[in-house]
């Protein structure tokens, strides 16, 4: 058998983006806990949940914009570490502010099944969909993701949580970039928008970025249920 290493990577399921009370809710967006706690008790080698982790001030609130409104004002944000690089983006409700009941994951989430738990969003000046790093040629925010799962040898990528038509998918992306083979878990996410026109234009992208898309219950799961326990990898959870 090819050498096989598995991850799983549970990207923002937090408060703020789950109904009933989320800032930022994604509709649905809690009914994908059964089988992200299905997708724990596989024996991936490490099972990561990222958080965004965003100071009160971070340039992606419409609250620090003059007469700007959250879902419909989009800004260009010009890299700081490079002039001649831009992004624009959307701007959002507060959310996911560092410390505060919305930040949290989830409670319906198995928690203690996880081994590591990834900050982002942590620098003001910059969106960080990805789990990995800002959208910028020359990275102003990059987190500890990638490190930790070459660390350990990681070869493939398996990824879930909210919401699939931005952090999910960029974290995929950024993930087969990073040189792993990488699949998304249909069941395992939900999108913002849920159209189907939007729906396909995200799935083409991630195609062409070389992520699969499978079900829960595809052959390629059970490839990991098949593997013995992992071995034992230090456990860091920043809370």
């Amino acid at each position: 058998m090819a050498f096989f290493k598995p991850a799983l990577i549970i990207v923002d399921f937090q408060e703020d983006f789950c109904p009933p009370n989320g800032s930022l809710a994604v509709a649905n967006g809690g009914d994908i806990a059964p089988v992200v706690n299905q997708l724990l008790d596989l024996p991936f080698v490490v099972k990561v949940a990222t958080k965004d982790w965003h100071p009160p001030d971070h340039i992606s609130f419409a609250s620090n914009h003059k007469d700007a409104k959250a879902f419909q004002t989009s800004i260009t944000i010009q890299n700081p570490l490079n002039d001649e690089e831009t992004e624009t983006t959307l701007l959002w409700p507060d959310h996911c502010i560092q410390n505060t009941p919305g930040s949290q994951l989830v409670p319906e989430l198995h928690i203690n099944k996880i081994t590591h738990i990834v900050e982002k969003g942590t620098d003001k000046r910059v969106e960080m969909y990805s789990a990995f790093q800002d959208p910028f040629p020359t990275p102003v925010s990059k987190s500890s993701l990638a490190h930790l799962l070459k660390s350990v040898g990681v070869t493939h990528c398996y990824v879930v949580g909210l919401a699939y038509d931005y952090c999910v998918k960029y974290t995929a992306i950024d993930a087969a970039k990073e040189g792993f083979k990488t699949f998304i878990i249909r069941e395992g996410t939900k999108p913002v928008d849920p159209s189907p026109e939007n729906i396909a234009k995200l799935e083409t992208a991630l195609q062409e970025a070389g992520v699969s898309l499978i079900g829960h219950e595809d052959a390629e799961l059970k490839r990991i249920q098949n593997l013995p326990p992992p071995d034992a990898v230090a456990s860091s959870h920043g809370i």
